[in-house]
């Protein structure tokens, strides 16, 4: 099994094609963002990989270089539109806004999961693991993920308490000991069941 991902699904594909990831899908607090990148792949920057298998600082300078040489799309849903249409759906549409946040209309897309957002403006192929398979998607994994840290870093200096600008919104004990002694912001998923839980006992409203 191969370290890092390669460009065999990038050559495979019609051009231009882009890869896609999402990051914090899975956090009590903040947005959904997504990244879309087409590399050039005679200058993929050294050291693209899943952005989880990467320190911060790595990821950090590798998002410089992404930025610099290849054509980058970001797209963001809200924590509103994430209550409204469930997290799934606000992660298509964080997909479907990085792709048309692209500077050139890709001919074919690369998704990481087992999903295709519905519609795209082009043909794509869903590919589990993806961010390990593919070094596009990889790259728009980086994006999305320092992206999304940079947002509730910055966040976490308007709402002190919760530890995001270390937890990132998930929810760590920190964030729930914040939770409990300063109660729900206005960037908490109420659609959550822990959040929408704490409301209701504040409430006093059976779920």
């Amino acid at each position: 099994m191969k370290n890092s991902p390669d460009d065999w699904f990038e050559q495979a594909s019609k051009t231009p094609v882009c890869g896609v990831d999402e990051a914090g899908r899975g956090p009590w607090a903040g947005p959904v963002v997504a990244g879309a990148v087409i590399l050039d792949l005679t200058r993929i920057p050294h050291g693209v990989n899943d952005s989880k298998k990467l320190t911060a600082p790595r990821r950090e300078a590798i998002f410089g270089e992404i930025m610099a040489t290849a054509k980058v799309g970001i797209g963001i849903a809200s924590v509103a539109e994430i209550d409204e249409i469930n997290i799934l759906q606000a992660s298509f549409l964080a997909m479907r806004r990085a792709v048309a946040d692209l500077s050139v209309d890709p001919a074919f897309a690369l998704i990481d999961g087992n999903k295709i957002p519905p519609d795209l403006p082009c043909a794509a192929k869903a590919i589990i693991k993806g961010d390990s398979r593919s070094v596009s998607i990889a790259a728009a994994s980086i994006i999305a993920k320092v992206t999304r840290d940079r947002i509730m870093t910055a966040l976490a200096a308007d709402f002190p308490g919760y530890g995001w600008e270390k937890n990132k919104g998930y929810g760590v004990p920190a964030h729930k000991s914040g939770l409990e002694h300063l109660g729900v912001t206005p960037h908490h998923r109420v659609s959550f069941k822990p959040i929408h839980k704490m409301l209701c006992e504040e409430n006093n409203i059976t779920s």
